[in-house]
């Protein structure tokens, strides 16, 4: 059975399409099965261009994203969540659906913040290099989840490994 992941940023343009790119690609290359998915509450409706960027140069198929509500895992169809991760400040003070897991439980919640990496300075080489940052920032820390022994772990060892990763 898959490990779905939500992550979730505001806008779904930068910060969350970049992590679902990332933790997709790196489960994708260790022959993992988790899956990423990427939401926001008040969807733009159009991906970063710099996100986009930061990825297909890392060798990462974008044209199947695209910025969605978060409304679209709360439904009878909606992949049975394990994990919901907010990466932006403003999304992890908002009050999220009730998303579900696997048997109708609750998926583990953790907050993994990063700077909006398009309010970076310095025109589009700064915002750039700040995207290009983020995407490496992320990664780190998909990796470290990849490295959990997902399907062993209880509901409160999960919270507690991914509350460590959030922090380092």
């Amino acid at each position: 059975m898959s490990f779905h992941v939500l992550i979730l940023c505001t806008h779904n343009s930068a910060r969350s399409v970049l992590s679902e790119g990332m933790l997709n690609h790196l489960a994708q290359q260790r022959g993992l099965d988790v899956k990423a998915h990427s939401a926001g509450s008040a969807p733009s409706g159009r991906l970063n261009p710099f996100a986009l960027e930061a990825l297909n140069a890392a060798g990462i198929d974008t044209q199947a994203y695209r910025s969605k509500s978060w409304d679209e895992f709360t439904g009878p169809d909606a992949p049975p969540l394990s994990v919901v991760i907010t990466v932006c400040d403003s999304a992890a003070a908002e009050t999220c659906p009730v998303f579900f897991g696997g048997e109708g439980q609750q998926p583990v919640k953790v907050h993994w913040g990063y700077p909006d990496p398009s309010n970076a300075e310095g025109g589009d080489e700064g915002k750039r290099r700040a995207f290009e940052l983020t995407r490496q920032a992320i990664g780190y820390r998909m990796l470290q989840l990849l490295a959990l022994p997902l399907g062993q772990m209880q509901r409160d060892e999960l919270q507690a490994a991914l509350t460590a990763i959030g922090q380092s």
